[in-house]
């Protein structure tokens, strides 16, 4: 499942598409939506906007009726498309939402949660309800993460399973909880209780460079010297990627320790022993 900087980056695409243009048409597959189709049909998209794995479309008011957002969700399967107005791409996908517009078109396919809501009653969306804070797309700074880590349901929970819960910091992944931690030098298996003032400084601050970077980088979480030294010397784009995740047995860029894989919430987790003080 993509994480928040490939969404984030899929709504810039999205966005430049068409934010700003009128629909010239827009299509709806679920039938509960069908009615809403000739509804939005001739209206401005407003803007595009990103909250963690979600994309929100937003409609402007027309003469009769106020503004609508469409809310979508990418879960495993869903994809969107950028391309002419006229011309769908060649995809055994089923077309879930598209939004036609005069140059552009953006569709999305397979995705299975769509829901068209009112822009001011986004907070009775499950999915967005429950959303921690959101670094990439919402204005947060260190303190409010800090406060974050103090909340009771949070501090006992071990950092490995906790980064991938969407309402402890918003938008982080699989690939991003690795590397976080290890960029903070923490273990996976400390909790938030666990950690001194320092620590949660440099973890907080872990989450807001690494989740800038992977979005400015388009994946990349080593740092842009190091990446490109790197590149250089022939490493592959998957092979400078990241420091830690998908690297098991590899050495650790930092003391050259072997990087180790681990399963934490069922998901695959690496991380460097030696520079994390790992004790489970």
């Amino acid at each position: 499942m993509p994480e928040g900087p490939e969404i984030r980056r899929m709504v810039d695409d999205i966005s430049k598409a068409v934010a700003g243009e009128t629909a010239q048409n827009v299509f709806f597959a679920f039938e509960h939506l069908k009615a809403f189709e000739n509804n939005l049909r001739g209206r401005r998209v407003e803007r595009v906007e990103a909250r963690s794995k979600a994309v929100l479309v937003f409609f402007e008011a027309s003469d009769e009726d106020g503004p609508w957002c469409v809310y979508s969700h990418n879960q495993l399967y869903g994809k969107w498309r950028i391309g002419k107005p006229d011309r769908e791409p060649k995809t055994n996908r089923q077309l879930r939402f598209a939004i036609i517009g005069p140059e552009k078109a953006a569709r999305l396919y397979s995705a299975s949660d769509i829901q068209l809501i009112r822009p001011d009653e986004l907070d009775t969306v499950p999915y967005l309800a429950r959303l921690g804070p959101d670094p990439l797309n919402q204005a947060v700074n260190i303190d409010q993460l800090l406060s974050v880590f103090e909340k009771t349901r949070f501090r006992g929970r071990n950092l490995g399973g906790l980064l991938l819960d969407q309402g402890f910091v918003a938008g982080i992944g699989n690939y991003l909880r690795s590397e976080i931690l290890f960029a903070a030098r923490i273990s996976p298996w400390a909790r938030p209780r666990d950690l001194d003032r320092e620590q949660q400084i440099r973890l907080a601050k872990a989450i807001f460079t690494l989740v800038e970077r992977a979005y400015r980088l388009k994946g990349i979480t080593n740092s842009p010297e190091r990446a490109e030294r790197l590149k250089r010397e022939g490493w592959t784009f998957g092979e400078r990627r990241h420091t830690v995740f998908n690297r098991d047995g590899e050495r650790c860029h930092d003391c050259a320790s072997a990087i180790v894989k681990t399963m934490m919430a069922s998901r695959r987790l690496y991380y460097c022993p030696v520079c994390q003080e790992v004790s489970s």
